[in-house]
């Protein structure tokens, strides 16, 4: 398992303000999501994550660490996560996160978004109709480097659902064509995405049709 590396602030009430990159401080929030983790010896084992900022995790494991190991723990929605273990307690282990400012960067955009999924509105509770639309096959950029072929299965103002087997994490910014977009949301055979820039209706409608 190779797993990209990725801590923040409260001076304010909102998620938003309080996932703010801030070397000085970075406070947690509770978030359970299920993962795995690979020591030094490449073996991965379960585990489960109980709370996260940018500057550290805590998470529940049957496996008993070493203080200072180094670790790589891969998170639904979050991605990998690569840090040391800075503390032991009952049934699991903290890590301070090791990353670049850019990762720490967008480490806090994805819990931001996790932890506002349930206030805002989703793909499901968008406010423009859903258009079907006939099989249609478009590149989906997930990186710089990467792009794939996908397919369109509905749109809207909003955003579209694709059938494709990839899953960049919540609240990844991806372009579908030459749209730019936010993934929101899993479905069983593929993502929803939220389209980051407002769309004129005749346009979209051809641009899809």
């Amino acid at each position: 398992m190779s797993l990209p590396s990725v801590p923040f602030s409260r001076r304010a009430a909102t998620p938003a303000a309080r996932l703010s990159p801030d070397r000085r401080r970075h406070k947690r929030v509770p978030l359970t999501l299920l993962g795995r983790f690979m020591r030094a010896s490449k073996l991965e084992y379960p585990c489960k994550l109980n709370d996260i900022s940018v500057g550290g995790a805590a998470m529940m494991s049957p496996v008993v660490l070493r203080p200072d190991e180094r670790i790589i723990a891969y998170f639904d929605h979050i991605g990998g996560i690569e840090g040391t273990v800075a503390r032991l307690f009952e049934g699991g282990f903290a890590i301070r996160i090791m990353a670049t400012p850019h990762k720490r960067e967008k480490l806090a955009a994805q819990l931001t978004w996790l932890i506002n999924r349930h206030e805002l509105p989703s793909i499901e509770e968008r406010r423009h109709e859903r258009i079907a639309t006939p099989p249609r096959t478009m590149p989906l950029k997930l990186d710089e480097s990467l792009t794939i072929d996908c397919r369109v299965v509905d749109f809207s103002l909003s955003g579209a659902a694709i059938d494709t087997s990839a899953r960049p994490p919540i609240g990844a910014e991806v372009v579908l064509g030459k749209l730019r977009a936010r993934v929101v949301r899993y479905h069983d055979t593929g993502i929803g995405l939220q389209f980051l820039d407002v769309q004129q209706p005749e346009a979209l409608r051809r641009y899809f049709g």
